[in-house]
């Protein structure tokens, strides 16, 4: 390792990891992200006590460079004047250096909160609803994402609409940001084949747009545990497996992607810590309290689609990711303090 990671490979980080008590973490999270030469900041929207609108304000105030990205909130839980009111402000603030990331999430979340699923012509028509009302047009709507009689934002920054960023794993939803979206943040826990595959489906629906070459940003994220002590490396790596592998339905698609055995699922699903869960374990039980349930997990679910251990292992890993194909990287898990390790390479002055 001759230079720094982040010379051959745009890096970005999670802020405020997991469940949290504290927000104010972010703060010295984001300068820290900063300092290190990261190039994007995302925060990922948890009802409670990571709402991106404040966070994006508060952290927009105490950096000047990194971009500030949402990863990941969602078109119907905000009415589309208030995402793009939101939007436009926390581009004042910031400088233009916002990103909004969007996803689908699963349908029983939506039908336990009263909220309705989007389906994809809802979310092509709010993403253009977002983008035209950013630009200070004025809407009138009526359809799939719902009705609109007359939308405008009266006041806005000299400042571009943020880029939009679609969160994918399936080939659907990774057509629908090759062909919709300005970027793509793809799941944890993929292996660099699967990142492979997954660039090859949004070039496929890029080019079939008519898009130019490239256009469609690809984040790949990655969780890392870098030389952290063997309880710590399993909470974040092993217990965050377990949270996303546990949710019925989503457990099965992340496993197809990465061309695994689905029956090792049920045998996961049987621990007596999981029995009777509904939803994501991590609404109920904290990482630390999930590591026991990590042992059900089969070894190569881990080992094969993270970074652990040593800072040239992790490294060796996260460049099969780039060379997967990943325009960015999206480091998962650890927080930016955590991972300085990684930049701790001659000729880099961090």
């Amino acid at each position: 390792m001759t230079d720094c990671l982040t010379d051959r490979i745009p890096i970005g980080v999670y802020a405020l990891p997991g469940r949290i008590s504290d927000p104010r973490l972010a703060i010295g999270q984001a300068q820290a992200a900063q300092r290190l030469g990261m190039s994007t900041l995302w925060l990922s929207e948890r009802w409670g006590t990571k709402d991106f609108g404040v966070l994006v304000g508060a952290i927009s105030q105490v950096t000047s460079t990194i971009q500030i990205a949402s990863g990941i909130t969602h078109f119907q839980s905000r009415h589309p004047a208030m995402l793009a009111s939101l939007a436009m402000t926390a581009q004042a603030l910031s400088g233009g250096r916002v990103i909004i990331g969007v996803g689908r999430s699963v349908d029983a979340m939506w039908a336990a909160v009263g909220l309705p699923r989007m389906t994809n012509a809802s979310i092509v028509d709010y993403a253009d609803i977002f983008r035209r009302l950013c630009r200070g047009e004025r809407v009138c709507y009526d359809g799939p994402a719902g009705t609109y009689p007359a939308l405008r934002l009266n006041d806005l920054p000299d400042q571009p609409a943020p880029r939009l960023v679609w969160a994918a794993i399936g080939p659907k939803g990774l057509a629908l940001a090759g062909s919709h979206f300005d970027g793509v943040l793809l799941h944890p826990f993929l292996t660099p084949e699967a990142v492979r595959r997954s660039v090859e489906l949004v070039r496929v629906a890029e080019r079939a747009a008519g898009r130019p070459a490239g256009s469609v940003r690809v984040y790949a994220t990655v969780v890392v545990a870098c030389e952290l002590p063997p309880e710590k490396e399993v909470a974040v790596v092993g217990a965050r497996a377990v949270t996303y592998y546990q949710v019925p339905g989503f457990g099965e698609q992340l496993a197809a992607v990465n061309g695994w055995d689905r029956e090792q699922l049920a045998l996961l699903r049987s621990h007596p810590r999981l029995v009777g869960v509904k939803g994501s374990a991590d609404s109920v039980f904290t990482l630390k309290e999930l590591v026991d349930v990590a042992s059900m997990l089969p070894a190569e679910w881990t080992a094969s689609a993270a970074a652990i251990g040593s800072a040239s292992a992790c490294v060796e890993v996260l460049e099969r990711y780039r060379d997967a194909g990943a325009d960015e990287l999206v480091l998962h898990g650890s927080t930016p303090e955590q991972l300085e390790p990684l930049f701790r390479a001659p000729g880099c002055r961090r």
